[in-house]
This record gives structure tokens, sequence and C-alpha cells, in this order.
């Protein structure tokens, strides 16, 4: 899942309005982050390849590429962390950004403390955690390697959000139990999370969608979902 070894204290903020970009910049260095500007898509692109940081926070209105295919091309080689800042607050906009793999969302105007205590949230569930069983296996098919953080199908490693997977690995260590909407956000997303329980099914369905019809992962009506 082409994770990144990279800085774990390092943000790369990518936002071409100057005042929002220091606001953040000045809250995320007072928590201890190192901060790295970019007043345009490829220039984060590049600072992101350069520098391998913690998380992204990445504005949809930007003036050469839009937010939207700067995550499309960051997911495209790695599982980096990405958390959309934007002006924009319709279910369609906040629905798409998390179908190409983003963490998180806030919308402007926004509290600089919020973003840097969801960027914590994003990281803290980003650690490898020790679990009984390293590898969870999922029919004949499926493992999820939770030290590496890694998806393999059929042995071929298979590119996951954060989020899609830890849902997927909480959803294997509890395998043929119905498990409800807000019983998944409470575990994977955590108390600290801002959204509603759609984004649940928009996690499934990307999940459905990268990892095939060979994954046993099944809606129970009226509760939310069971794998296996």
């Amino acid at each position: 899942m082409g994770g990144m070894a990279g800085d774990e204290r390092s943000v790369v903020v990518i936002e071409d309005d100057a005042h929002i970009a220091d606001l953040l910049d000045l809250y995320l260095r007072e928590a201890g982050f190192r901060v790295l500007q970019a007043a345009t898509g490829e220039r984060g692109l590049e600072l992101i390849a350069q520098h391998r940081p913690a998380i992204a926070l990445l504005d949809i209105g930007l003036p050469d590429i839009d937010g939207f295919a700067v995550c499309r091309r960051i997911r495209a080689s790695t599982s980096l962390p990405v958390m959309f800042l934007t002006a924009r607050d319709g279910e369609i906009d906040r629905v798409l950004g998390l179908e190409l793999g983003a963490d998180d969302y806030v919308v402007k105007p926004f509290s600089p403390r919020e973003v840097v205590a969801r960027v914590k949230a994003i990281l803290r569930r980003g650690q490898p955690v020790a679990v009984a069983d390293d590898v969870l296996r999922i029919g004949d098919d499926f493992e999820v390697d939770t030290i590496r953080r890694e998806v393999r199908r059929r042995g071929e490693p298979v590119a996951l959000a954060t989020r899609e997977f830890d849902l997927l690995a909480f959803l294997a260590r509890n395998q043929g139990i119905a498990l409800s909407r807000q019983q998944l956000i409470d575990r994977v997303w955590g108390a600290d999370w801002y959204g509603d329980d759609r984004t649940v099914d928009v996690h499934v369905r990307q999940l459905r969608k990268k990892l095939g019809d060979d994954l046993p992962l099944a809606t129970v009506w009226g509760i939310g979902y069971r794998l296996g």
C-alpha cells in the first residue's frame, strides 16, 4: 500500500490564499509541526515527493489544477493522509472528496485550532496498533497486514486510503458480526469525528470498488454492514 516513511511531523499546506495558509502555518507550528507551503497544486505535489510529509492539507479551489485532481495524483502512488480545505459545502463535493480518498474535509471559514485537532486525530489513527493478529485473513483471497498497514488480494497489494484501511481492519477483526454505522463511526473514526454516518457508506463503496466482488462485505438492512 505505498506507505510513506517520511517526516512524521511535517505538513504540506496547498492553499493559494496567503492569509489562510499563513494562519494554518502559525497554528500548526505552535502545535509542533513543520510546515511547507504551496500556492499551486503542482508545487504541492513537488513538495510531497521531495519531503514525504505526514499529511497534506489541500484546498479544492487552486489556480492551476483543482484539489480533486491533486488528490487523485496523490492517491495514485501513496496512502498519504489528505484533508480537504474548501469554501464549498455541497454534499456532492463532500462525497466526491471522500470517494477520492480524502481522510477529512473542513469548510471555510474554519477554526485553525479545529484543523490542528483534526490533523492530530488523523495522524493518531494512522499509527500502527499492536493487535493479537498482525495479519487478518478474509476468506482465501484477502490479507490485512496491520503492522505494514497493507491489504493484499491474492498476494498483490491494493492501495487504500487511511480510513478505508482502518474500516476494513476493524471489520476483519469482527468477521461475522453485523455492525451498525454508529458503531463503525465510534470505533474507526473516533469520538472526535465531526461528520455523519453517511461517511461509512462512502467508504464501504470504495472498499467494494477497490477490492471487487470477492470481498464478502454485506449490507445488513436496517443495521449496517457485516464482513464474512
